[in-house]
C-alpha cells in the first residue's frame, strides 16, 4: 500500500530536464609515470632515499585520479633509487577505524599489494611524538614512525569543513591521515574553526620530530583527472604547498551559476537532484564547496540551494554516508544502506555530528524528488530551477530543467545536448534517464 505521505505528492508535475555538458579550463598530466618520474627526477631532495632504506608511503582514503597508477609509479620511483617501499593506511578514522578496514578501504579505490608493487602494512597503534603549546598531544602512525623515512603524498584540494592558508594536502595528511584514530580525534577536538591552525602545527611538529624526507603533491583538473604532480621538500612543505591550493582552487568544477568569474557558483537553486554521495567524491559524501550546504560556519560561499535530494550512496563508501545530513531529503535506497557504524566513527571523529543526520525518507526517486520540488516556495513546473548531477565531483555532464536553459544558452562552456524531455521513471519510480560513460 502506498504511504498517505506519498498520496501527497502524486499531483506534483517535475519540470522538463535537458542535458548540457560544462566545459572546463583543462591541464592534464597525460602518462601517470612519466608524471611522476618527471617530477621526482627534477627535485633533488628525492636524494634523500638511500640503498636500503625502509620508506612509508602515505596513501588516504580519498579516490584521487590515476589512484593506483600513480602509488605503483612513487613506489617504481622509491624503488630506483634503492629504498624498500611499503604503503601505509594514513587515513585517521576511516575505514571504520580498524586496520583492516582501513586495508580493505584501499583496496575498493584500486590500491592493493599487488597494483602497488609492494606491501601494504597497516595498523592504529601511534607514538605520541609531542604536545602543543595548548596541551593537544600529537600522534603518528607507529609503522611509519619506525621506517627509516616517510614520503609524504596527497592531493591538494580545498577542505570542506574550513579555510586556511594549507587545506587538504601534504600538510593535512601528515597532521591527521598519519595520525590514524587518535591524531584525528585531537586535531578535530577543538572544532573546525581551530583546524587551520591545528593541522599546521600538527604538521610542523611531525616535520621536525619524524624522518619526512619529501611530499608528492597532486592536482586535478574540473574532470577529476590528474592535472600535474609536484615534489616538496621537506623543508619549507607548509609554505610551498599554499599556492597548490590556491591553484587547486581554480581547477574546481563548479555548478553553472553565478558569475563566471567566481571561485565558486553562486545565486539562488530551488532543488538540487544528487544521484550518490560518497567518500570518493569528498570527504563530507558531497562537497560544500558545490552545494553551499555547510555543516560548520568556518566554511562559507557556493549556491543558495532550497532543497537537496540524494539517491544513493556509492559502492566505494561502503555504507558510510556522512554528509546525508546536509540533504532533505533521501531514498529508502540509500537508506538501506546506511550504516551507522562508520558514519558515527566519522562524524564523531570530525565533530559534526548534523552530517549523520537521517533526511526525510522516501521510497524511491521519484518521491523523493516530488517531496524536493512541492517543499519549494516555486514549486510550480513553470518556474522550478532543478539541477541533477551524478555527485558533487563529476560536473561535466549535467540534467537542467528547462527554466535554467535560456541564462545557459549564452553561457560559454555549455553545450545544450538535446531538447527538454519530462523526468523517466522505471515501474519502482527510479530514474532512467542515463548518463555518458564518462562523467
Amino acid at each position: 500500500m502506498t504511504p498517505r505521505y506519498v498520496q501527497l505528492l502524486k499531483d506534483v508535475v517535475l519540470p522538463p530536464v535537458a542535458l548540457v555538458r560544462q566545459t572546463f579550463p583543462v591541464m592534464e598530466a597525460g602518462d601517470v609515470a612519466a608524471a611522476v618520474h618527471e617530477a621526482m627526477t627534477k627535485e633533488p631532495c628525492t636524494a634523500a632515499i638511500r640503498p636500503g632504506m625502509r620508506i612509508a608511503l602515505t596513501v588516504g582514503s580519498r579516490g584521487l585520479a590515476s589512484l593506483p597508477e600513480l602509488v605503483a609509479a612513487i613506489v617504481a620511483e622509491i624503488r630506483a633509487r634503492g629504498g624498500e617501499p611499503f604503503v601505509v593506511p594514513a587515513m585517521g578514522s576511516h575505514g571504520g577505524a580498524t586496520a583492516e578496514g582501513q586495508v580493505k578501504m584501499l583496496a575498493h579505490l584500486g590500491v592493493t599489494e599487488a597494483s602497488a608493487g609492494c606491501p601494504i602494512r597497516s595498523s592504529m597503534e601511534t607514538v605520541n611524538i609531542g604536545t602543543l603549546d595548548n596541551g593537544m598531544e600529537v600522534h603518528v602512525d607507529k609503522l611509519a614512525y619506525e621506517a627509516d623515512g616517510i614520503v609524504v603524498f596527497n592531493r591538494v584540494k580545498p577542505h570542506t569543513e574550513f579555510r586556511g592558508d594549507n587545506e587538504s594536502g601534504l600538510i593535512k595528511m601528515l597532521a591527521i591521515g598519519l595520525g590514524k584514530q587518535s591524531g584525528a580525534d585531537n586535531c578535530h577536538a577543538w572544532g573546525s574553526g581551530y583546524l587551520a591552525r591545528s593541522i599546521v602545527d600538527m604538521g610542523q611538529m611531525k616535520l621536525d620530530r619524524c624522518k619526512i624526507l619529501f611530499g608528492v603533491a597532486t592536482l586535478e583538473n574540473a574532470y577529476d583527472r590528474l592535472a600535474r604532480v609536484v615534489v616538496l621538500p621537506a623543508e619549507g612543505m607548509i609554505e610551498r604547498e599554499r599556492p597548490l591550493l590556491a591553484e587547486a582552487m581554480r581547477n574546481m568544477p563548479r555548478l553553472p551559476l553565478g558569475p563566471l568569474d567566481g571561485l565558486q557558483a553562486s545565486g539562488p537553486l530551488d532543488v538540487l537532484v544528487l544521484d550518490q554521495v560518497g567518500k570518493e567524491f569528498s570527504g563530507s559524501g558531497m562537497d560544500p564547496n558545490i552545494t553551499g550546504r555547510v555543516s560548520t560556519p568556518a566554511i562559507s560561499g557556493g549556491p543558495d540551494v532550497s532543497r537537496i535530494a540524494v539517491l544513493d550512496v556509492s559502492d566505494h563508501s561502503e555504507g558510510n554516508a556522512v554528509g546525508i545530513g546536509m540533504a532533505d531529503v533521501i531514498t529508502q535506497r540509500l537508506f538501506d544502506k546506511f550504516d551507522r557504524e562508520p558514519t558515527y566513527i566519522n562524524c564523531i571523529t570530525l565533530g559534526t555530528l548534523t552530517m549523520a543526520g537521517l533526511p526525510m525518507t522516501m521510497p524511491n526517486d521519484e518521491s523523493a524528488i516530488r517531496a524536493a520540488v512541492k517543499s519549494c516556495a516555486s514549486h510550480t513546473p513553470d518556474a522550478i530551477t532543478l539541477i541533477r548531477a551524478p555527485n558533487s565531483l563529476h560536473l561535466q555532464y549535467l540534467y537542467v530543467s528547462d527554466t535554467l536553459l535560456p541564462s545557459l544558452r549564452e553561457r560559454p562552456g555549455i553545450e545544450i545536448l538535446g531538447a527538454p524531455k519530462p523526468m523517466a521513471f522505471d515501474a519502482q519510480g527510479n530514474l532512467l534517464d542515463p548518463w555518458p560513460e564518462r562523467h
